[in-house]
């Protein structure tokens, strides 16, 4: 496997941008939606499958199009290739304020497993795969199901996340972690899952009846903000039916209702 060799710039803190220059014939891949720019010259096409396999045929085409239905992402992914002679720029955003987090596979093996929407673009020749979770518990109650994302190749991959993005490197070493809260983790880690303590601190700690258990050695991805948490705080100030608030609870949400004119 040999991916493009692509040279890239991120921008921004909490709403980042990835900037990626390719050269003449280059190609990044990036899923449907992403591109936020690009210069002239870039010419870009939607595509059933990544590219990595070029003599795959329509049953392998098929074959990766049910694999992206059963992750939740588009069947599509767009390919943009640098058409023009000089250096040319393509840029992508993250869909929800976070981290990009450039990651190049040759460095870690060649092999990342992530959770199912965190891929947002690499460099043409990356391999985007599925990898169950053959640990029932994991699977019912890790918070990503039995289905996460296989990213395989040489060269540069980006995925995003929520909130901040720490890299935590274990050896021999198990590390406890709120289910929502994974990234992304090499295969050389186990996961599975484990009760939250005793039955007071399950339903009172607010930390959830289940944490996620990463062990062995390798490097591992957290986030501090999943897109799961920060929706569930938007759907719980989003106006009731009959166009009536959520308030904070406090005087001064009672207050806002009255000078929005809801009270």
């Amino acid at each position: 496997m040999k991916c493009h060799e692509v040279d890239y710039e991120i921008f921004g803190n909490d709403m980042q941008i990835v900037e990626i220059e390719l050269d003449n014939g280059e190609t990044v891949i990036a899923e449907a939606g992403a591109m936020n720019y690009m210069d002239s010259g870039i010419t870009f096409e939607a595509k059933m499958g990544d590219g990595s396999t070029p003599n795959e045929g329509l049953m392998g085409k098929l074959l990766n199009v049910g694999k992206r239905v059963l992750t939740g992402e588009s069947i599509f992914i767009t390919h943009f290739t640098n058409s023009d002679k000089g250096k040319r720029r393509v840029s992508f955003a993250a869909p929800y304020p976070g981290k990009i987090v450039p990651i190049d596979m040759n460095r870690i093996g060649g092999e990342i497993i992530c959770q199912k929407d965190a891929f947002l673009c690499a460099a043409s020749g990356t391999s985007l795969g599925i990898a169950f979770n053959r640990r029932l518990g994991a699977g019912f109650f890790g918070g990503e199901g039995f289905i996460l994302q296989r990213l395989r190749g040489d060269g540069m991959a980006f995925v995003h996340a929520g909130g901040t993005v720490i890299q935590k490197e274990l050896h021999n070493d198990t590390i406890r972690v709120d289910t929502g809260c994974i990234v992304a983790f090499m295969p050389g880690i186990q996961y599975d899952i484990q009760r939250a303590g005793g039955l007071k601190s399950m339903f009172f700690a607010g930390e959830g009846l289940f944490l996620a258990t990463l062990s062995g050695t390798g490097t591992i991805w957290l986030q501090s903000l999943p897109f799961s948490r920060m929706a569930d705080r938007i759907l719980a100030h989003a106006p009731r039916a009959g166009g009536k608030r959520l308030g904070e609870g406090s005087v001064l949400g009672r207050l806002g209702g009255l000078i929005d004119g809801d009270r």
